[in-house]
């Protein structure tokens, strides 16, 4: 659990959906999608388009912007991962947003070679009006832990009570020439997901979520395939495939619902989830599985120093 200096920032291992959610949803015209270090708006592989960073920069301290060096083959768009702003000092940025709104912020990195920037030595902090948002971060440390060549960083933000956002990056003063870079950035209104919630444990004990910030930590499209952010139902998400994270020998059997089944959300909005999650599962089945007495277990890496 991360705290910021207005409250705390909870460690979410899948998008909480809680009570309290009303109506249809449509992304807001006045959400922000921006490729760092594009000199003008380009689109990527799926056709969204992504505008340049520049007017939003408060204090731009000192930055360069720089192409990456190399184009990971599992780069799923050259936008905005082949592009950054290269941070050497404090710089912040200044979004205008609804204070009476929550907001999903999505950060993308992609440790590269940038110009004579090395990502390796990059380490820095990332605050969102005072809320923590990354500590001493490495995008470089942290996609070799995990196997990967980028990494996202989701975080909903709870009401601001102000107009303007104010996202600083900090380069770390515990290593000579350390910097900060980023990609793209992702600013969203998103609807009310959040009401209360009962804590396990506690005596029927609820806790408000109204005013409190998440990370997301992981979404799995449990026994289906990875599902990208025009395929989500309105709220640009990523779900990924859940077999890099299943432990152990047993998977399971895969099941798909039959193209005649239809989806029935009742009383939810259907902007919860796309209909492709709750058209797939996992569930034991098959002689492998018994000898591993029943048990399908899912494993998640959690960095700590983020």
């Amino acid at each position: 659990m991360h705290f910021g200096e207005k409250g705390p920032l909870f460690l979410v291992c899948v998008l909480v959906l809680l009570k309290g959610i009303r109506g249809a949803w449509n992304e807001e015209p006045g959400s922000l999608i921006l490729g760092c270090g594009l000199d003008e708006g380009a689109e990527d592989a799926d056709g969204r388009r992504w505008s340049s960073d520049k007017k939003f920069l408060g204090t731009e301290g000192d930055s360069i912007t720089s192409k990456a060096s190399f184009q990971d083959p599992s780069l799923t768009s050259e936008i905005p991962y082949m592009s950054a702003r290269i941070i050497k000092s404090e710089t912040t940025y200044k979004f205008p947003v609804k204070p009476d709104k929550r907001y999903w912020l999505r950060l993308h990195f992609y440790p590269s070679i940038y110009a004579s920037f090395d990502t390796y030595n990059s380490y820095f902090s990332v605050d969102a009006n005072g809320v923590t948002l990354l500590t001493n971060f490495s995008a470089s440390v942290t996609c070799e832990a995990l196997s990967l060549a980028y990494i996202d960083r989701e975080y909903s933000l709870a009401p601001l009570n102000s107009d303007t956002l104010t996202l600083t990056f900090r380069p770390s003063d515990k290593y000579n020439g350390a910097f900060a870079f980023v990609n793209g950035i992702q600013l969203i209104q998103m609807p009310d997901l959040f009401d209360s919630a009962t804590m396990i444990g506690f005596d029927g004990q609820t806790i408000d979520m109204t005013n409190l910030n998440f990370q997301t930590m992981f979404r799995l499209n449990v026994g289906g395939q990875f599902i990208s952010p025009v395929q989500d139902s309105g709220l640009t998400r990523m779900w990924y495939d859940d077999t890099p994270y299943i432990y152990g020998a047993a998977t399971g059997v895969t099941n798909k619902a039959e193209k005649n089944v239809t989806i029935n959300y009742q009383g939810m909005p259907e902007y919860i989830a796309p209909v492709d999650v709750y058209s797939t599962s996992r569930s034991m089945g098959g002689d492998k599985d018994l000898t591993m007495g029943y048990n399908l277990t899912w494993m998640f890496h959690v960095d700590t120093d983020s």
